[in-house]
């Protein structure tokens, strides 16, 4: 992976989306001001942060990928732990989508906070099978991440805080429902 924090270090026409870490109080992400919009549409930006709430039977874990043009999310995985895993599979699931909606991802950006679960081996390996890219923001630029902290934000209190869950498959039904 790389580390990016200006537009001229990437190619114009190129998707990126963007990832950051974060517990049910969500955490701010790298880049910054300087990171490369486009104002087409699937040549976005996107983000891919974390959360996490908790449940009597333990944590639950999000990832969504959020496409910051349209204000979509546009994927996303949820599991009890918070592994390489739920990258990989949040990933996946975005790129099945774009790919059933005939919308190629090859030369699209991931652009990560500096979690673990984003340097693994494993999510590097889905970024070069779907011919993207990783991509690093620096740290403690925190404005990057803006867009999912505002999603989290609004998740947390519309749906997470409202009550106590009792079980993880309960608290899941409720996020994507």
């Amino acid at each position: 992976m790389v580390e990016s924090n200006n537009a001229s270090s990437q190619p114009s026409g190129m998707t990126t989306w963007r990832a950051g870490c974060g517990e049910s109080r969500t955490s701010g992400s790298e880049g910054g001001p300087g990171k490369p919009t486009s104002r087409e549409a699937d040549r976005a930006p996107r983000s891919d942060p974390y959360t996490e709430h908790w449940t009597r039977e333990g944590k639950l874990y999000l990832c969504a990928i959020k496409d910051v043009y349209s204000n979509r999310i546009v994927g996303y995985s949820i599991d009890s732990r918070m592994k390489s895993r739920i990258a990989v599979a949040a990933l996946d699931n975005t790129v099945a989508r774009h790919r059933a909606e005939g919308v190629d991802v090859a030369g699209c950006v991931l652009h990560t906070d500096r979690g673990s679960q984003f340097r693994s081996r494993k999510l590097v390996h889905q970024l070069n099978r779907h011919d993207m890219a990783g991509s690093m923001g620096r740290v403690g630029a925190a404005a990057d991440n803006a867009a999912m902290e505002s999603f989290f934000s609004l998740l947390q209190k519309n749906v997470l805080d409202r009550r106590v869950w009792n079980t993880r498959e309960e608290l899941r039904i409720a996020i994507v429902a």
